[in-house]
């Protein structure tokens, strides 16, 4: 696989992309649960040190799209303009996704290179005029095999009825690429993953791949073909070639050099089949390397029902962050289902776990130790000068946390297990102090006495120091107010600047940090 870009320092670059989400309606929870998993993903890297570019943004052209505007009497335009200030951006910004860029499909930067990489594939001998005629899901914007078909001549995925079109379309010759895919894969293991969606494609491929049908004549909101502007490009097409325009395929070369290849696209597992086959194949077809990995994450159900507008089971973020908060909103969906399967959201579990693990297990840890430093210390933590085993077992201990979370989340992108570990590490602390008693402590006055109980207030205060690094990816507000509570930035810097590979490097809170007890972080739920 081709190296990955480098900036002009030389530096990697780790880019990571979400699918740009279709503009038919306002974003859901499906659409946020992947956001939120590549902005965890990407802080995670930018606190490893690394140079990070984050991608996300809107797919608007397509017949979907078209008919959405034209049932609420506005023209494409106006509706994707609309939706995309007023409900998109507006959204990921609420959700303190820290994304560098937002492509829009319609924006020149990228309709100009979409013609020029398929005039590129035309006059390769890529593409060819024909005819085509089958079933289509206008939700989709796919033609489906027959085979494919739900009884009744239903889509599988969105449960409604396929429209039959005939129609003459250009076609890139997908077919020629089988083989290359299948080497390809075998050579790259881990380009596709989980592993049952890596066995999932490489089965399609094998059947035999068609050609694929990569224009439309039949409407006209879509990027003209450039030497038959009677055609517009499929707009699967167009949108795939957003990983690569976003980031200067075309117009900036150095850009592109430092970003190109992708590591990760991240994507539902509905259109794993475009990313791990037809957009490989296309990059093929023009020489250009292929990305590093596609990660398919599962559906959010409801009901059984994959969630989705189309299928009246979206539900506004919003939602769930004006009751239980942003981070918490954050926090959930990563901790409680495992990234690459399917899960159901419940209510009851979400208010469940914010109380048990949140407010219970984390909050109450952060304000009993902030208190206590308050009561005992005058808010001046204490150095700590009686360290035995029971410290360094929780040294070792956030030694563990750290490494594993590390890899989970860093490298395998097992955000549930990573932020499981961390969350061990809290239990930990939170048995240390159960164990070691320092209110109990506190009444021996002699010097042993206090010196004990400076040691334990350092120890969990220093404990909550890696904590809220740990955490910082997964809820940023909540680790920032943690860390002025630890008086820790004039000591050692912002948060952002903390260091994964430093966290566990004991006795990084320095005695004399001034500890005040903030806002609690995890207030009550009324009516949970």
């Amino acid at each position: 696989m081709a190296a990955t870009g480098t900036t002009a320092s030389g530096e990697s670059a780790y880019y990571v992309t979400t699918p740009i989400y279709y503009v038919n309606d306002a974003p859901h929870l499906g659409h946020a649960y992947t956001t939120v998993a590549g902005d965890v993903l990407t802080r995670w890297h930018r606190q490893r040190g690394e140079k990070v570019w984050y991608l996300t943004g809107t797919d608007e052209h397509g017949q979907k799209v078209m008919r959405t505007a034209e049932a609420n009497g506005v023209t494409p335009q106006e509706w994707c303009d609309k939706l995309v200030e007023d409900a998109w951006k507006p959204l990921w910004e609420h959700l303190q996704i820290a994304n560098d860029d937002f492509i829009r499909t319609t924006e020149p930067r990228h309709t100009d290179r979409v013609q020029e990489f398929v005039q590129d594939l035309y006059e390769k001998g890529e593409i060819y005029k024909g005819g085509y005629e089958g079933p289509y899901c206008v939700a989709c914007e796919e033609y489906k095999s027959p085979g494919d078909l739900l009884e009744g001549d239903l889509c599988p995925i969105h449960k409604r009825p396929v429209e039959w079109l005939k129609e003459e379309n250009y076609f890139f010759r997908l077919s020629a690429y089988g083989e290359r895919l299948l080497e390809f894969y075998e050579r790259n293991p881990d380009f596709i993953r989980p592993a049952s969606a890596r066995n999932e494609v490489v089965s399609f491929v094998k059947q035999g791949l068609q050609d694929l049908s990569i224009s439309r004549s039949t409407f006209d909101w879509g990027v003209p073909i450039p030497w038959d502007t009677k055609h517009v490009i499929y707009v699967w097409i167009d949108a795939l070639l957003n990983y690569a325009t976003a980031v200067g395929y075309g117009s900036d070369q150095e850009k592109f050099d430092a970003t190109w290849p992708a590591n990760i696209h991240l994507v539902g597992k509905d259109i794993l089949r475009f990313h791990a086959v037809i957009w490989p194949a296309m990059l093929m077809a023009n020489g250009l390397s292929l990305p590093r990995g596609v990660f398919a994450n599962g559906w959010l159900m409801v009901g059984g029902e994959k969630m989705s507008k189309s299928n009246l089971t979206g539900i506004s973020p919003r939602e769930l962050t004006e009751h239980f908060g942003v981070d918490a909103y954050r926090y959930y969906f990563l901790r409680a289902i495992p990234f690459g399967q399917d899960g159901s959201f419940s209510w009851e579990d979400f208010s469940a776990r914010y109380t048990s693990e949140l407010a219970n297990d984390f909050g109450n840890l952060a304000s009993r130790v902030a208190a206590m430093v308050g009561k005992y210390f005058g808010g001046t933590l204490p150095e700590a000068t009686d360290a035995g085993p029971a410290e360094q077992a929780i040294a070792d201990g956030l030694a563990a946390a750290a490494a594993q979370a590390d890899t989970l989340i860093g490298d395998n992108l097992d955000f549930s297990a990573g932020i499981g570990a961390i969350f061990e590490f809290v239990k930990q602390v939170n048995g240390y102090l159960s164990d070691q008693a320092p209110w109990k402590v506190a009444k021996d006055d002699s010097p042993e006495g206090q010196a004990r109980l400076a040691t334990i207030l350092y120890t969990a205060a220093e404990s909550l120091r890696a904590i809220a690094v740990l955490l910082h990816p997964v809820m940023p507000g909540t680790s920032a107010k943690l860390w002025a509570s630890l008086g820790a930035e004039p000591h050692l810097g912002a948060l952002a600047d903390q260091r994964i590979a430093d966290v566990a490097t004991w006795g990084g809170l320095p005695a004399g940090a001034q500890v005040v007890k903030g806002e609690i972080l995890f207030p009550r739920l009324e009516n949970a």
